[in-house]
């Protein structure tokens, strides 16, 4: 078991540590046993170190917790097949694949991308990254979509994604639970709230954020079950 004593300021180096690789075994040991289980106390044993040694890179579970999102959604750009998104709905049907790899491989890391709270309340799970809304922004923008549409978009394959995807980890063995609100541990890298926000080098969320800032989910939640409702009409009918 580890101790919890202080092993010398070069302690963590020398036993391969750094933030890159705590987080990856953060995510790996919450393959296993869940976010639930999750601490730095858990990890520590896991790694055979102290919590000491993790503190020096990590402040605490939030902030691993807030990594581990940000690395999966990391990978889902890279993920993508470049000859398919040529085309909008290639772009849509590769991040779509894309981001179901996150429930199907990490299914218990899944509920985390989901359900925390994403950096602004105008971001929409799973799709809360601001490189990745940019790029879906710009993608869809240079397809001909107008500002209108491009958002109506995402709100529509977010809303798609989250519920397919999370209903879908939940069967893979994920527990969901209710939004957790991030505890600021005194240096977590956690999402800055809306108002601090800084998209100068993001030029289409920062144009379109009004947009994003509308409220029609009464429009949508009516649209998409119309929808739905026309689909088994016309299973029904074949």
């Amino acid at each position: 078991m580890a101790a919890d004593s202080e092993t010398g300021a070069d302690a963590g180096a020398a036993q391969g540590l750094d933030r890159a690789a705590i987080i990856q075994a953060a995510l790996d040991f919450l393959d296993d046993n869940g976010a639930e289980a999750l601490s730095i106390r858990a990890l520590a044993q896991h790694l055979d170190v102290s919590t000491i040694d993790l503190y020096r890179y990590v402040s605490g579970r939030e902030d691993l917790l807030e990594a581990v999102v940000a690395v999966l959604l990391e990978g889902v750009r890279d993920d993508l097949d470049i000859e398919l998104a040529s085309t909008w709905q290639g772009y849509l049907q590769t991040l779509a694949h894309a981001v179901r790899r996150i429930a199907v491989e990490h299914a218990a890391a899944f509920p985390l991308v989901a359900t925390r709270h994403p950096a602004a309340p105008w971001l929409r799970p799973p799709l809360r990254s601001l490189d990745l809304v940019e790029d879906f922004l710009q993608t869809l923008g240079r397809h001909g979509f107008s500002d209108q549409q491009t958002v109506a978009t995402y709100r529509a394959f977010s809303g798609f994604l989250l519920g397919q995807l999370l209903l879908e980890s939940a069967t893979r063995g994920a527990k969901t639970s209710p939004v957790e609100l991030p505890l600021d541990e005194g240096d977590a890298q956690l999402p800055n709230r809306d108002g601090q926000l800084d998209l100068s080098a993001l030029p289409a969320t920062a144009r379109l954020r009004p947009l994003l800032s509308e409220d029609h989910s009464d429009a949508e939640f009516e649209i998409s079950l119309e929808v739905l409702l026309d689909r088994l009409e016309l299973d029904l009918t074949q």
